[in-house]
């Protein structure tokens, strides 16, 4: 990866073609499933830019590709609740947001400002 992919994102925007050419070879309940991972996922990314969630999505990738390959369907291998198995992904139940960080350190600043 050159300075220049890693400043632009295009290493990310590669991997992550990658990534949907090998979930579309995926039978269609399991595209959904991956659909729903990727959209609770992303909101609670560790970085601003994604490329921590990058290799969390090629594990997940390759668990529902196992599960294919081992005749599983979706509710065997991720259970009922996709959310809650996201959760579990991105490291603990309550996993906050850049929003939600940002919002606890406005609150923060402000309360000291105001000595309360």
């Amino acid at each position: 990866m050159t300075f220049w992919e890693k400043i632009t994102g295009t290493d990310m925007t590669k991997l992550l073609k990658t990534y949907e050419v090998r979930a579309s070879r995926l039978p269609s309940d399991y595209q959904v499933a991956w659909a729903e991972i990727k959209a609770q996922l992303w909101p609670n990314i560790p970085d601003f830019t994604g490329r921590a969630l990058l290799p969390i999505l090629d594990g997940v990738l390759g668990l529902l590709e196992e599960s294919v390959a081992d005749g599983q369907g979706v509710q065997e291998a991720l259970g009922n609740d996709i959310k809650g198995f996201c959760a579990a992904l991105v490291g603990s139940k309550g996993a906050t947001s850049y929003r939600e960080m940002w919002r606890e350190q406005l609150n923060t600043t402000i309360t000291k400002k105001l000595g309360k």
